[in-house]
């Protein structure tokens, strides 16, 4: 299901461009903003998603629901794109005596085109929220060696969408170009139908979670608690504080208290005007349990991380424009082919093809007899040492640009349109850092967020991972604009040739320097939540085991 939803998904990140601006008749302006829109939203709305997985539906029909819009928004593109009365005629089929007949597309070509794409965004959305929470479902954290297990998923988790997205960028790229629009989005349509089907084959068999009601409503019962209570004086042992042990709790774990946010602890102090024995937690705007408190505390550590790591996703996203339109000025032939510069990123992904299971099958059992930790090392040092390689990546990228540079003066090339005297692959070796860095951050993060996330919430938490990525987009427009305005210009021209890329470049990785030293503080503060698992034995429940997450 990854592998298929990142087919389809990948394929149109690198080529909807294209088809916006010369099948649709968008502007460059137009056609650009349209597609970051697309993708920003595309990984905001599984903030959504999540919410309403860990809310209402199960993670599996979460899955279903929104894959079946997925497919939906892809076919109607393909409807669209072979339908000449959908949309307007392409400038670039018009015959010189016809170029009054170019026109924009209406207002309901538009609006159709929006819709079956933010169809297929919403879609997108559900299925990263919920997908990779139902399969680590199937792991029971509380099995040393299923933990292993867990872990391991990640690695091959992340090792299918990478397949889906060579797929993608490669298969779908060379249908659109090829065969048509319609045909690529009819072949995605397909893609995700198919999955669903195989998706649906195990459903009888899957670990499903149960909707515990709204995570968003818990987090605010406990703020507003919190509040009505702060002059209450809290009590000295924790035992004392508001929480539901019986078997009418519903609940698959009970988090211990935390040191760290003691003024949210006032949401669990006992008040004797309140009845302390219901049995479900979030009943009461004045008094919640010490896991409800400790649900909302594991959102507020969660914070800085995901902000600490945000910028290396502003770095992934120059690889995906300027990088590609440094491929442009290369020999991207390899004999007699020539390769798209839109399938450029294709050679990270090559490297993690090799590099995922090399990882999962030596390095961890290596580096585990050495530390003890059944993952290796630990998600949190993973994380670190992705956002190292991504600051490497960006020195070696500016590097690298003033070689091509330098190679465009020798030859003469400056203003030259032609492709330089050089190989493309010397831009691969920005790109193959990079995929190594994704190993170990993107990765190590998915982990992470899963396994500190409450276990109402673990949507939630998945959610908040793909969000990084569009606050990283959005957070690239900005640093574009403001680097090139206080430069003077560093990326004001058209011609790559003349622009200071490599400045820049040296820039994002000082600052890539300066984020990893504000992670390395965010890392050392977090506190790991603190789990007490239960045991059901003959009826009734037993506290048998206390286990920290790491």
């Amino acid at each position: 299901m990854a592998a298929m939803e990142t087919l389809s998904f990948a394929s149109n990140a690198v080529s909807l461009f294209t088809y916006f601006h010369g099948y649709m008749n968008f502007s460059l302006t137009k056609s650009a903003t349209a597609l970051t829109n697309y993708m920003g939203t595309a990984f905001v709305l599984s903030l959504l998603a999540g919410f309403i997985s860990d809310t209402y539906l199960s993670r599996f029909k979460t899955c279903v629901v929104f894959g079946c819009l997925q497919v939906m928004g892809y076919a109607l593109l393909a409807v669209q794109a072979h339908l000449k009365q959908l949309r307007p005629l392409p400038c670039k089929d018009a015959a010189s005596s016809k170029m009054n007949q170019c026109q924009s597309a209406t207002s309901s070509q538009e609006a159709m085109l929006f819709v079956s794409l933010y169809l297929v965004a919403l879609g997108s959305g559900g299925i990263r929220a919920a997908l990779p929470a139902l399969g680590a479902d199937q792991f029971d954290e509380s099995d040393p060696e299923e933990a292993k297990s867990l872990s391991s998923y990640f690695n091959w988790y992340t090792f299918f969408i990478n397949i889906g997205a060579i797929l993608g960028v490669t298969f779908i790229v060379w249908i659109n170009t090829t065969q048509g629009w319609d045909w690529a989005f009819g072949v995605c349509s397909i893609a995700i139908a198919i999955a669903l089907l195989f998706l649906s084959m195990g459903g009888s068999v899957y670990r499903n979670n149960v909707p515990k009601g709204s995570p968003l409503t818990r987090i605010l019962q406990v703020l507003v608690a919190a509040t009505r209570n702060r002059n209450l004086p809290l009590p000295n042992k924790a035992e004392e504080l508001h929480e539901v042990h019986d078997k009418e709790a519903e609940k698959n774990e009970i988090l211990e208290r935390t040191d760290q946010f003691r003024f949210l602890d006032h949401a669990a102090i006992v008040r004797r005007s309140e009845d302390t024995t219901l049995s479900t937690s979030c009943v009461s705007w004045k008094m919640c349990t010490v896991t409800q408190v400790e649900e909302t505390k594991i959102i507020v550590r969660m914070l800085p991380i995901i902000l600490s790591t945000v910028f290396m996703n502003t770095c992934m996203a120059q690889l995906q424009t300027f990088s590609i339109q440094q491929s442009t000025t290369t020999n991207r032939k390899i004999g007699n082919f020539e390769m798209p510069a839109s399938s450029i990123p294709v050679i990270p992904m090559l490297f993690m093809f090799i590099l995922i299971p090399l990882y999962d099958q030596i390095f961890v059992p290596l580096a585990r007899k050495f530390t003890g930790i059944p993952t290796g090392i630990t998600q949190l040092q993973r994380v670190g040492v992705g956002l190292i390689l991504s600051a490497i990546s960006m020195a070696v990228s500016g590097i690298i640009e003033k070689h091509r540079k330098t190679a465009a003066i020798k030859h003469d090339m400056v203003d030259s349109p032609g492709p330089l005297p050089m190989s493309v692959f010397w831009i691969g070796i920005q790109y193959a850092i990079f995929g190594v860095a994704d190993i170990f951050t993107l990765v190590g993060l998915l982990d992470f967020f899963y396994a500190e996330s409450s276990s109402g919430m673990k949507s939630l938490g998945t959610a908040i991972w793909w969000c990084s990525f569009a606050f990283g987009y959005y957070n690239s427009t900005v640093t574009v604009n403001v680097a090139n305005k206080v430069s003077g210009g560093w990326l004001a021209s058209n011609n790559l040739n003349r622009d200071k890329l490599e400045y820049f470049y040296w820039l994002l990785a000082g600052l890539s320097i300066l984020n990893f030293g504000a992670y390395l503080l965010c890392a050392s503060w977090f506190k790991h939540k603190k789990v007490r698992v239960k045991q059901v034995d003959s009826g009734h429940t037993d506290y048998v085991e206390e286990r920290t997450v790491k």
